[in-house]
């Protein structure tokens, strides 16, 4: 059913299926199957989460045929107590992450967007971004360049009477792994702000001028005011992932090391160590939890920003 206005401005209600509506669904085709194949059927795995798993043919007769063991997945998996320091590190580094990748891109895109050489204005935007093109299993290379313990460049510059064992100093690991993830996904967060920055009404800025208001005053009164809904919206999106975190970061770039893992282990990289040693249905109950929690966190958030500013809220 579509309304279409007539030249009269009356509302008609159309019930046929037309022209257009076969456009836009032809359009929107590939999306929804895309969401139908990698979203909504894997949910049906949920089930192993429920059941004691058994390897006896192909995928579905296993899901059909292991037996079912109701909550036992969840008891052993929180009976270990080794799961409730894992999600402390995965909260903790998501908390600090959430607030250096709202902060620091917001500063650099009114820097950026402040510079009166626009062409270099887009070199230092796009040597920010190239980092979010490096994958981690690249990245984990450059760092083992640097703290490789034989021919690792901070051991020769710095340490070469007494080189160092990094991947074995937990201490430094908390800092190393904000450092990087900030600095890889700075440029990415950096364009969703410019472009919201560039489609600021410039007569704004210009009618500031003229009545004598400073720099950050102009920030204070027309950039950050437009920028808040955009923010608030990364904010609740990151929120919603705040029980995720990202395995290239966590397990390619520690390389595994067992004598930082107290430190650098985050659900996810447990989850996929239960799967290397076959508890399947424990790792499935850890992934079930954490959408759970992250659907509520989402829930939650966006609940409390439409207290505040029912504007700004996504839903």
């Amino acid at each position: 059913m579509s309304k279409k206005s007539s030249s009269t401005g009356e509302v008609r209600i159309h019930k046929r299926w037309d022209r257009d509506d076969t456009e836009l669904s032809i359009l929107a085709l590939p999306t929804t199957i895309w969401y139908i194949l990698f979203l909504f059927l894997p949910m049906f795995g949920i089930i192993i989460a429920f059941k004691s798993w058994q390897i006896s043919g192909s995928f579905i007769s296993n899901m059909i045929n292991s037996p079912w063991c109701g909550w036992d997945n969840f008891a052993v998996l929180f009976r270990t107590g080794a799961i409730w320091g894992y999600l402390r590190n995965t909260i903790l580094y998501n908390i600090v992450f959430i607030i250096l990748n709202i902060v620091l891109p917001v500063i650099c895109t009114l820097m950026v967007s402040m510079l009166h050489g626009k062409r270099l204005a887009k070199v230092y935007q796009t040597c920010m971004f190239m980092p979010y093109f490096l994958s981690w299993v690249v990245i984990s290379a450059l760092v083992w360049a640097f703290l490789c313990y034989d021919n690792g460049l901070i051991n020769n510059m710095f340490f070469a009477d007494n080189p160092q064992q990094w991947y074995m100093k937990p201490e430094i690991w908390p800092f190393l792994l904000t450092f990087l993830n900030t600095w890889k996904v700075l440029g990415y967060n950096m364009v969703v702000y410019l472009a919201t920055v560039t489609g600021i009404d410039r007569s704004l800025y210009e009618a500031a001028i003229i009545d004598g208001a400073t720099i950050w005053q102009q920030v204070r009164s027309i950039t950050l005011p437009m920028l808040k809904s955009v923010i608030i919206m990364m904010f609740i999106m990151n929120v919603g992932r705040i029980f995720y975190s990202d395995f290239g970061l966590f397990f390619q770039v520690t390389r595994d090391s067992n004598s930082i893992t107290g430190i650098t282990t985050t659900l996810d990289v447990y989850v996929y160590r239960m799967l290397k040693l076959g508890t399947t249905g424990m790792s499935s109950a850890a992934a079930f939890i954490q959408s759970v929690a992250g659907c509520i966190t989402i829930l939650v958030a966006n609940g409390i920003v439409r207290k505040i500013d029912p504007e700004s809220a996504m839903i």
